[in-house]
């Protein structure tokens, strides 16, 4: 029986956790904790194996008032949370951070290796790199620290660009057709590396991600037929858009290349429970047909 502690209340990763241990109720005990007010402080961690922590800031800001606080939360209360978890005795921290640490680093094909260094592009990324940083000087034998830097997530419920890609699929006919590729984490199949990385007590750097690469075409396609719709793909506005891809940051992030290379991301076991065409079904319908 393994005994966690999730930091950030109703996170979407850490409600989705909870429901997907249910499955093994016998051998984790899940309990969470918010750390809005200094209150968590008084809390004793020595009953807990595992601390997951996920509270932060979790959208980017280009709002150079809210830099003082981004830099507070994911940075300072991350190192602060996991002092306390290793003064407390609890054996393993794990951080999510993300692939947006990698900001203005990643190469003109936007293949992230296992060479390629972080350079963030704004205090959302910095931070959670620094936040990265801070932690690791605290692993010793008894305290083992994971890093996880998963490229976009979604799911059932999940926030960001795919409830936007969502939305268009289902109301439009038409769509262009880029031969784009991203790096994209269903919840199930995050969800799952974590527990593993539970189980087994890891430390160290992990980038997971689907078995697939996706294109943002392919995506719309498959939300529409799984709601029945007829989408077509069309390449009569790909010039305009390769022509204002990089420039328009809107556009980069819908048409623009941004993956980890495949061996990065594999593990002594299989955690991509799902593949695509599943993940999509079940993130559209909430279960698989």
């Amino acid at each position: 029986m393994k005994r966690l502690l999730i930091t950030g209340s109703n996170s979407y990763i850490g409600n989705s956790l909870i429901e997907w241990l249910k499955q093994y109720s016998s051998e984790y005990i899940v309990e969470t904790i918010s750390l809005r007010n200094e209150s968590w402080e008084n809390t004793n961690f020595s009953q807990y194996d595992t601390v997951l922590h996920l509270a932060g800031i979790a959208h980017v800001s280009s709002d150079p008032k809210q830099k003082e606080l981004y830099y507070k939360v994911n940075r300072d209360l991350t190192i602060e949370t996991a002092e306390k978890a290793k003064q407390d005795g609890v054996k393993q921290f794990i951080f999510m951070s993300s692939i947006i640490v990698y900001g203005g680093s990643v190469l003109n094909n936007g293949m992230i290796d296992k060479s390629t260094v972080p350079r963030p592009r704004d205090f959302y990324g910095d931070s959670k790199l620094q936040a990265e940083q801070g932690i690791v000087s605290l692993e010793s034998e008894n305290f083992k620290v994971a890093i996880v830097r998963p490229p976009m997530i979604y799911g059932k419920g999940s926030k960001g660009n795919y409830p936007k890609l969502s939305k268009l699929a289902k109301a439009t006919p038409f769509f262009p057709n880029i031969e784009n590729k991203r790096s994209m984490l269903h919840i199930d199949n995050l969800c799952e590396f974590i527990r593993l990385l539970i189980e087994n007590e890891e430390k160290g750097l992990y980038f997971p991600q689907n078995k697939e690469y996706v294109r943002t075409s392919e995506i719309v396609k498959l939300i529409s037929h799984v709601h029945r719709k007829k989408m077509i793909l069309t390449k009569i506005f790909n010039p305009l858009i390769l022509l204002l891809r990089k420039k328009v940051n809107f556009l980069n992030k819908i048409f623009g290349d941004l993956v980890y290379e495949k061996n990065m991301s594999n593990y002594k076991q299989e955690y991509r429970i799902r593949n695509l065409k599943e993940t999509i079904t079940v993130t559209e319908l909430g279960h698989t047909k």
